[in-house]
């Protein structure tokens, strides 16, 4: 028994067997953060129609949304969160035309992956894993394009690196006929033109496969040779949408948190270290063994200081490796001018489309929030630095990050076990107030 992550390649199965038109309203469980739009389990529909391609899926999607908000609301215009979100009017831009429109960079003037990654560092953009032209451009829509898409927006011809499952364009096989819907600056949806060419998609497979292997050692990742045979047993064209059905609760709702349309939402991360319940405990009365004193008062003493002496934990730093200290020295004038300061943690979440990103909200003792992104996402979960007390450097220039500026930059100690990285956050004795300075 397994927990799914999709319900898809079943269903294909389905239309590889004849079946032309085929759903299923599916419970998903992912290894993901928490925050208002992400949940570890949550619930999807996902639809197969034979003979149809992603434009298909599109005309089905603009006709459900506009049928389903107006059945529910009465209208085509829903206010969700003091925004007029008008689901009568869609626009639809190719993910390189996007890019160009809020970023200003063109796609098409890459011509090597070497360009696309000195124009991702010229724009601080972070590289992906694998960095190349089209997982770069997908980088830059995260970070310059998503948070605009306010009024529903269809966003089409993904890269091939990141569509493993979708059609290649005839036209381009560096792209894929593939979509997804944006509303209120959040992805809906996701649909494509099926891959039905099992050579095509046994490469694609052991290729990511074979990338995530040489990223981690540990990877279980395999690929499904089942669904290949399927395919090669011959699927007719097929156009497949899967979406959210809680983020489209929300939207029809005017509900702020995923959290708040879901039965039994997960409060915490399971992998959060629980603290030990202590039994209460009754002071046992005190007896002493020895007989001979006048009184038991110096025995007691005695025995009451022995187990008061405290037991330290002892710390296994012979496998530890640090990084080696710099040599070069800076003067201490320079070394003064970087301002370091006590900050409180009043809000901390995942970056959206990251997997390393904190986005922290920060009060530094004045009268403006602060916003600090770090990439400690792999160490620890938002939700267990909330009201903590960190350092941090303030009068570092802003730096944007996934479309989001950082002001300043979280201090952590990180040293290495064996191979493994370790890293600390820099917490401090919450009594210190925010905006102290270091010196």
């Amino acid at each position: 028994m397994v927990l799914r992550i999709e319900t898809e390649l079943y269903l294909k199965r389905l239309i590889v067997g004849g079946m032309e038109r085929v759903y299923e309203v599916g419970r998903i469980f992912r290894n993901e953060g928490m925050d208002t739009k992400h949940n570890p389990e949550f619930t999807t529909i996902e639809v197969y129609q034979a003979y149809t391609d992603f434009h298909g899926m599109m005309d089905l999607v603009e006709d459900m949304m506009k049928q389903v908000t107006q059945k529910v609301c009465g209208s085509l215009v829903v206010n969700y969160q003091g925004k007029e979100i008008d689901i009568g009017r869609w626009e639809r831009l190719t993910m390189a035309e996007a890019v160009k429109k809020y970023a200003g960079v063109d796609w098409r003037e890459w011509k090597t992956d070497e360009d696309a990654i000195a124009c991702a560092k010229e724009h601080n953009v972070p590289l992906p894993e694998i960095p190349c032209k089209g997982t770069i451009l997908a980088e830059f829509f995260d970070a310059f394009v998503e948070e605009n898409l306010i009024q529903p927006t269809f966003i089409y011809d993904y890269p091939v690196e990141i569509s493993p499952l979708a059609k290649r364009k005839p036209d381009d096989p560096a792209l894929t006929e593939r979509f997804e819907y944006f509303i209120n600056a959040t992805e809906f949806g996701n649909a494509f033109s099926e891959l039905n060419d099992p050579i095509d998609q046994r490469g694609r497979f052991e290729k990511q496969v074979a990338e995530r292997k040489a990223l981690d050692k540990n990877c279980r990742a395999q690929v499904d040779y089942d669904f290949i045979n399927s395919l090669e047993y011959g699927m007719p064209p097929t156009g497949g949408l899967g979406f959210g059905v809680d983020r489209l609760v929300m939207l029809l709702t005017d509900s702020p948190s995923i959290r708040d349309v879901l039965l039994f939402p997960t409060m915490k991360p399971l992998d959060t270290p629980k603290k030990e319940e202590k039994a209460e405990e009754k002071p046992a009365e005190f007896e002493c063994a020895c007989f001979t004193c006048p009184s038991q008062e110096e025995c007691k003493a005695a025995q009451e200081a022995e187990k008061a002496v405290p037991v330290e934990e002892a710390i296994d730093f012979s496998n530890v490796v640090i990084e080696p200290l710099f040599q070069d020295q800076v003067d201490f004038e320079t070394f003064s001018r970087s301002d370091f300061r006590a900050v409180k943690v009043l809000e901390c979440e995942a970056v959206p489309k990251s997997k390393k990103l904190l986005k922290f909200t920060l009060d530094d003792g004045s009268d403006e929030k602060r916003t600090i992104l770090s990439g400690i996402h792999a160490y620890y979960e938002p939700e267990e630095l909330v009201g903590k007390t960190c350092i941090a450097i303030t009068n570092l220039p802003p730096r944007a990050m996934m479309g989001i500026e950082s002001c300043g930059m979280l201090i952590s100690a990180v040293h290495k076990e064996g191979e493994e990285e370790k890293l600390h956050l820099l917490m401090v004795d919450p009594s210190i107030p925010a905006g102290a300075k270091l010196y």
